[in-house]
Order: structure tokens, then C-alpha cells, then sequence
């Protein structure tokens, strides 16, 4: 692969992280770190409407900051390339130890103790599973978007339903392998 840059810093790309309504990530190096390179993509998105992606992205993270979300450092910002760098936050993911039935309830004890941040703040996150990262026992929020809050996209309403082998859950698993 080639060396991608970041406001002309070089990064090696490793692999690709995931997907999301926003743009890729990836894993990437550079002088022996890992780091998380987010690309920002212009693809279509039904179900939700962005303005500036990247300019969104910064506004969310330095609104998520102020509320004291658990969640990786957002390290640079190359604007003309629409990337994001942040730090990497190493582990599994919700999505992944739900799938392997290896939950723990600290998780969702962590989860609710970031929506006692969140709601009061009138903010949600987006609660699926493949957004959050636990390392060393902490659960982290990966992604930056957040909403206004709706309590029909709340951790209750919403997300919970993926957060352990429900109907939902294993639907959109169903419906998504490779």
C-alpha cells in the first residue's frame, strides 16, 4: 500500500478497521505507533444526513470532550485530505465479545454510566456496539458522532437491543457476513 500523509506526516496503512456512515478507518503506522486514520467518504446515507463530514466530526469530538466521554485522542486533523488521526485504542469491540458470548455486565455498567454524562447534556452517541473498544477493563467510545438527544435513539430505546444475542442482534449479523 501506499503511504498515506496527514498534513505531510507519513503513515503506513495496515489494515482497514471499518466502515461507517461518515468514512473508513484504518489502522496505520508511523515510527513504530499505531494510530487510527479516518478518511472521510462522500457515499450516500439514507437514513442520515450530514453537512460538512468533516467538519462535523471535529464539532462532535470537542462536544463529547466537554461532556467526558471515555474516547480516543483526536491527534490531527488534515483538512484538504479529509482525514482525521486519532489514537488507537486497542481491544475488543462490543460488537465482537456479544458475538464470542463473552459480555460482561461492567460494560453495560460503563455504558450507563456514559449515558448519566450523556442526557443531561441533551447528547446522544451512536450506541452500536461496533463503536465502542474495551481495553484493559474501560470501555471507550471510538467514534466521535454524536446527536442532539432523541429518546427514541437513546441507549435504551436504541442501542441495548444489540448489545447482547437479541432478535436485532443476531439479524444484523445474519445480514452482514462475509
Amino acid at each position: 500500500m501506499d503511504t498515506w500523509y496527514v498534513n505531510d506526516r507519513p503513515f503506513q496503512p495496515e489494515r482497514l478497521l471499518g466502515k461507517g456512515k461518515g468514512g473508513y478507518s484504518y489502522l496505520v503506522t508511523s515510527g513504530g505507533q499505531q494510530y487510527v486514520l479516518k478518511q472521510i467518504h462522500h457515499e450516500p446515507c439514507v437514513y442520515y444526513q450530514f453537512g460538512d463530514k468533516l467538519q462535523s466530526e471535529l464539532r462532535d469530538y470537542q462536544r463529547l470532550r466537554a461532556i467526558g466521554i471515555r474516547m480516543p485522542e483526536l491527534l490531527d486533523a488534515d483538512v484538504a485530505r479529509e482525514r482525521v488521526l486519532k489514537e488507537y485504542i486497542e481491544g475488543d469491540t462490543i460488537y465482537d465479545l456479544v458475538l464470542r458470548e463473552e459480555m460482561r455486565p461492567e460494560y453495560l455498567e460503563q455504558m450507563n454510566a456514559m449515558c448519566t454524562l450523556l442526557y443531561p447534556a441533551h447528547t446522544n452517541i451512536d450506541y452500536f456496539p461496533t463503536n465502542f473498544v474495551v481495553q484493559d477493563g474501560l470501555l471507550y467510545y471510538i467514534d466521535f458522532e454524536c446527536n442532539d438527544y432523541m429518546a427514541e435513539w437513546d441507549f435504551e430505546h436504541w442501542g441495548v437491543q444489540y448489545w447482547s444475542r437479541t432478535p436485532a442482534f443476531l439479524k444484523y449479523v445474519e445480514e452482514h457476513r462475509q
